[in-house]
């Protein structure tokens, strides 16, 4: 993506890294770098917001434990699956 206009980061150099300056693992020169980018940029700026509020959706719904009886249906179903294998596996010997 590019807005088409001069920028001291290109676009897609920004966009590439904007991950690492969203979860703040940027260095601080790129941090730098982006932080005038999206100041200057609508598009990308436009594009980082975007980013911005999945990043926040996933990590909430990650924080998120689910019900103990869907946990315990699904740890069930896990268990007949890996029977069921191991009952192919065996009629397959």
């Amino acid at each position: 993506m590019s807005c088409g206009e001069p920028h001291e980061t290109p676009c897609d150099e920004v966009l590439e890294k904007v991950y690492l300056y969203l979860d703040q693992e940027a260095d601080a020169e790129d941090k730098d770098h982006i932080r005038i980018h999206l100041d200057e940029c609508a598009p990308c700026l436009r594009k980082y917001g975007l980013e911005q509020v999945v990043m926040k959706l996933v990590a909430r719904s990650c924080k998120e434990q689910a019900p103990a009886d869907l946990r315990q249906r699904v740890l069930l179903k896990i268990q007949q699956v890996r029977v069921d294998l191991e009952h192919v596996e065996y009629r397959a010997d």
